[in-house]
C-alpha cells in the first residue's frame, strides 16, 4: 500500500481507460449466479420501493372517488407512509444485526406483499392506511439494507457500481407507476405493485449470507465459503477471508461489554457518525421532497407545461442516474459527490433566481425556459450521484459492530428530515417561493464544503481498509 506513491503517474487518459478496463474486468469475472441473484434481489428491492413512492400520486382521485374518502383520509393514506419510514429505521439495525441480511430481506418482501394487498382488497380507509404503514415500514428497512447487503457481498472495485445501479431501479420504479397509474384502475396497479416481491422471494433459497455477518456472529468456517460461491470456485479468495476474519476479531476485541445502540456514540466513531448523517441529510435538507412532490406546483407557478416538464425531468435524472453509475468505480465517490452537489446547488439558484423574474414580471418569456432548465439540472444532478452514492458510503464506513446501530440512525435521520421538507414546503412557498429556493441553494453550497473537506475516497478499498481509515486514524482521514 505504502509503495503505491513511488509509481509514476499515468496520463489521464491512460489512467481513464486503465480504470474503465479494470472495472469491466471486474464486471465479468463477478458474474457467479449467487452474486447476480443476490443483485437481482437488490435490484427488484429497489423497484419495489420506487413504485411504493409512485402509487399515490396518480391515483389519488379515483382511491377518493370509489371510496368516498375525504381530503384529511387521503392526506393520512399519503403521509401514514412516513410514519411507517421512521417506525421501520428504528428496527432496521437491530433486526439486520439479530437475524441476518438475508432473512430480513424475506421480512420486507412479506410486509410488501401484505401492504399491497391491503391496498388493493381495502372497502374502507382502515385497510387502506395498514397497507401503507406496513409498506412504510419495509422501507424503513429496506433502503438501508439494500446497500449493506451488495457493498458487503460485492468485490470492492465493482460496489460502487453495483449499489448504485441497483438503486437506480428505484428511479425506474416511481416513473414506471406515474405512467402505469393513468391506465390501469388503482385496485390492479396496487396488484402489479406486488410482482416485484413474488419475484424476489423464490430468489431468496438461493442466495447466499453477507460473510461480513457470518464472520460478526462466530460462523467463520462459512465465510470462505460464502466467497467462493460468490467469486468463483477458481478464484483465489484467501487473503480477503484472512481480512474479514482478522478484522472482524480485531473489532470484537475493541467493542464494549455493554455494546448496544449508544457504543456507536463513541468518540471513535464520531467522524464516520458525521459522514454518514450529513451526507444523508443534505439531499432531503436541500429540497428534494420539496422538488419531488411539489414539481407541478413549480412548473405551474412558473408557466411551465406539467406534462412536458415531468417528461424531460423524468429523463434527465434516470440519464443522470445512469450516468453516475457507470462513473461511480471509475473516477470514485468524492468526485461525483462533488460534481452531483454543486449541480444541485446552481438548480436551487436557477430556480430561486426564474421565481424572482416572476414574481417581479421580469424576462416573462425566458422564465418558464430557466424554472424548467433549473428543474432539470437539479434532478439530474441528484441522480448522478447524492441519489444513491451516500447510501454508499453509509453502508462501506461503519465496523460490523456498530453497522446496526448506524443503519437506524442514518435512517431516522433520513425519514426525520424528508417528512420536515415535505410538512413545511408548502408554508415555505407561501413566506417566499425565492427565498425558500435560496435556503435550499445555500443547504447545497454548504453541503459541497463539507464534502470537499471531509469527506474521504473509498472508491478501491476493501470495507475493512475504509473502516480502519474511519475508526483507527480520524485525523488522518481528512487528508485527501
Amino acid at each position: 500500500m505504502a509503495e503505491e506513491g513511488f509509481l509514476l503517474p499515468a496520463s489521464p487518459n491512460e489512467s481513464s481507460s486503465s480504470s474503465f478496463s479494470s472495472l469491466v474486468s471486474e464486471i465479468s469475472n463477478a458474474c457467479t449466479r449467487p452474486f447476480v441473484l443476490a443483485f437481482t434481489v437488490g435490484s427488484c428491492g429497489a423497484f419495489a420501493f420506487g413504485c411504493i413512492i409512485g402509487y399515490s400520486a396518480p391515483t389519488q382521485t379515483s382511491i377518493m372517488k370509489d371510496l368516498n374518502l375525504s381530503i384529511a383520509d387521503y392526506s393520512l393514506f399519503g403521509s401514514i407512509l412516513t410514519v411507517g419510514l421512521i417506525l421501520g429505521a428504528l428496527i432496521c439495525g437491530k433486526l439486520t444485526d439479530l437475524v441476518g441480511r438475508v432473512k430480513t430481506i424475506w421480512i420486507t418482501n412479506i410486509l410488501f406483499l401484505i401492504g399491497w394487498f391491503a391496498i388493493a382488497f381495502a372497502k374502507g380507509v382502515w385497510l387502506l392506511d395498514l397497507g401503507r404503514l406496513l409498506q412504510g415500514i419495509s422501507i424503513g428497512i429496506s433502503v438501508y439494507l439494500g446497500p449493506v447487503y451488495i457493498t458487503e457481498i460485492a468485490p470492492r472495485n465493482l460496489r460502487g457500481a453495483a449499489s448504485s445501479f441497483s438503486q437506480l431501479f428505484a428511479g425506474v420504479g416511481i416513473s414506471v407507476f406515474y405512467a402505469l397509474g393513468t391506465v390501469v384502475t388503482w385496485r390492479n396497479l396496487a396488484i402489479l405493485g406486488s410482482i416485484p416481491s413474488l419475484m424476489v422471494m423464490p430468489l431468496l433459497f438461493f442466495i447466499p449470507e453477507s460473510p461480513r455477518w457470518l464472520a460478526k456472529v462466530g460462523r467463520e468456517k462459512e465465510v470462505e465459503a460464502v466467497l467462493l460461491s460468490l467469486r468463483g470456485a477458481k478464484s483465489d479468495v484467501t487473503d480477503e477471508t484472512a481480512e474479514i476474519l482478522e478484522y472482524t476479531e480485531h473489532v470484537k476485541q475493541q467493542q464494549d461489554v455493554d455494546g448496544g445502540f449508544f457504543t456507536l456514540f463513541q468518540r471513535k466513531y464520531a467522524f464516520s457518525l458525521t459522514i454518514g448523517v450529513v451526507l444523508i441529510a443534505l439531499p432531503q435538507l436541500g429540497g428534494l421532497n420539496g422538488y419531488s412532490f411539489y414539481t407541478d406546483s413549480i412548473f405551474t407557478s412558473t408557466g411551465v407545461s406539467s406534462d412536458f416538464g415531468f417528461i424531460s425531468t423524468s429523463v434527465v435524472q434516470m440519464f443522470g442516474g445512469i450516468l453516475g453509475t457507470v462513473l461511480v468505480d471509475v473516477s470514485g465517490r468524492r468526485t461525483l459527490l462533488l460534481v452531483s452537489q454543486a449541480g444541485m446547488f446552481l438548480g436551487c439558484l436557477a430556480t430561486a433566481i426564474s421565481f424572482f423574474l416572476k414574481e417581479n414580471h421580469c424576462w416573462e418569456t425566458g422564465t418558464p425556459v430557466l424554472a424548467l432548465i433549473s428543474v432539470m439540472v437539479y434532478f439530474g444532478s441528484y441522480g448522478s450521484g447524492m441519489g444513491s452514492i451516500p447510501w454508499i458510503i453509509a453502508s462501506e464506513i461503519y465496523p460490523v459492530d456498530v453497522k446496526g446501530a448506524a443503519g437506524t440512525m442514518c435512517n431516522l435521520v433520513s425519514s426525520i428530515s424528508s417528512w420536515l421538507v415535505a410538512y413545511s414546503f408548502s408554508f415555505l412557498l407561501q413566506w417566499s417561493s425565492t427565498g425558500t429556493f435560496l435556503m435550499f441553494a445555500t443547504v447545497a453550497g454548504l453541503g459541497f464544503v463539507f464534502i470537499a473537506k471531509l469527506v474521504p475516497e473509498t472508491k478501491g478499498k476493501s470495507l475493512e481498509e475504509i473502516q480502519s481509515l474511519f475508526t483507527d486514524s480520524p485525523q488522518d482521514s481528512t487528508i485527501l
